[in-house]
């Protein structure tokens, strides 16, 4: 039987993904793309499943596309690489993106190119400190994919993110922290734990509340203000009549503990 390219594991409510293909430091083949995009879309149809952990076998988040599978054969011509980002990679995002659940991403090493802008596309991202981003599309005279030049601009401004782009230089976690990139960096030890514990806890929270946060912010980067008011008010609407919702305030008139099921 062949090894899986995405290991996965449900603890606690959360589903645990593993990019699995540490020889080349976890490099998108097509292969692996597909079984990460089907992982997502259960992760959205199964119910115990309340937040997903994503992070990279070996030393290596993910070197982005394995460019092996982007070389003309002989003497034949360029292949159309924007197949391979409308195949691979788009799915992904839009996955990450619209599954109404929280989605952590613990960076244990490099992550360059897609694998950057993936770790950039999740809700809450940790990263070792001794791991680095690296928008490495220039070097190949390309530009960047994977929702780079959409969430990046907007996470540290277009002074930054050009330079991020045009540039390609190495990015330490400290400064992708500081820089508004990432969630937070920790000491390489303490990675697993403490990014695990994150998504163990918010997979005990009112996920539901997460799943429409999360369509409120997709959505207010094509909204105007009145439109995005709007929105807010009829998300709320939907959020009022949750299970979570009654729960919580149960709980607090109860002075307990809430019971959350992500309902």
């Amino acid at each position: 039987m062949a090894t899986p390219l995405i290991l996965r594991e449900i603890r606690d409510g959360v589903l645990f993904l593993t990019l699995n293909r540490p020889d080349v430091l976890n490099a998108f083949n097509r292969a692996m793309a597909v079984e990460l995009h089907v992982a997502l879309a259960d992760a959205a149809t199964e119910p115990t499943i309340r937040a997903v952990h994503l992070t990279g076998a070996g030393r290596g988040f993910c070197a982005g596309q394995d460019l092996q599978e982007v070389l003309p054969t002989g003497d034949g011509p360029m292949p159309d690489i924007s197949e391979v980002v409308r195949a691979s990679f788009n799915p992904i995002i839009l996955a990450i993106r619209t599954l109404e659940k929280p989605v952590i991403c613990a960076v244990n090493g490099i992550a360059a190119g897609a694998g950057a802008n993936l770790a950039f596309a999740c809700d809450l991202t940790i990263a070792a400190d001794q791991a680095s981003f690296v928008e490495s599309f220039a070097k190949l005279g390309l530009i960047p994919d994977t929702s780079g030049t959409f969430f990046v601009p907007r996470l540290v401004g277009p002074q930054r993110a050009t330079g991020m782009f045009f540039l390609a230089e190495k990015i330490p976690a400290a400064r992708a922290k500081d820089w508004g990139l990432i969630w937070d960096a920790v000491p390489a030890a303490q990675l697993p734990e403490v990014s695990e514990h994150l998504a163990r806890t918010l997979a005990q929270q009112a996920t539901r509340g997460f799943g429409l946060t999360k369509r409120a912010m997709n959505a207010s980067a094509a909204n105007g203000l009145e439109a995005q008011l709007e929105l807010e008010a009829q998300l709320m609407q939907e959020a009022g009549r949750t299970a979570d919702y009654e729960e919580g305030v149960r709980a607090f008139l109860e002075k307990r503990t809430p019971r959350y099921q992500g309902r």
